[in-house]
């Protein structure tokens, strides 16, 4: 299963600024998407991070992620920034058991 994970307020607590470099994690969520990977899963996260600013916070981002001790496969930015996002196979993360 290849699996789709945000990462701003997903793993981790980031400032209403959006100084993506004092984004602290959330170390339950980031054990919970690590099991995903650990059972076989491709996990890609995606962030909009840069998206409305043009900053590039690729190296930054890919920085914390190692750091954290996140497990992936592949990190992508420019995902589109929006409010609601309506779609068969999405998740809150108030529901991720």
């Amino acid at each position: 299963m290849v699996i789709y994970i945000d990462i701003d307020e997903t793993i981790c607590d980031t400032p209403s600024d959006r100084d993506y470099s004092l984004s602290t994690p959330i170390k339950e969520n980031i054990e919970k998407a690590n099991k995903l990977y650990e059972e076989g899963n491709t996990v890609v996260y995606w962030t909009a991070r840069g998206t409305t600013s043009g900053i590039n916070w690729e190296k930054i981002t890919r920085e914390q992620l190692i750091n954290w001790g996140v497990k992936f496969h592949d990190l992508k930015l420019g995902k589109p920034y929006y409010d609601l996002f309506i779609d068969d196979k999405n998740m809150n993360t108030r529901d991720w058991k």
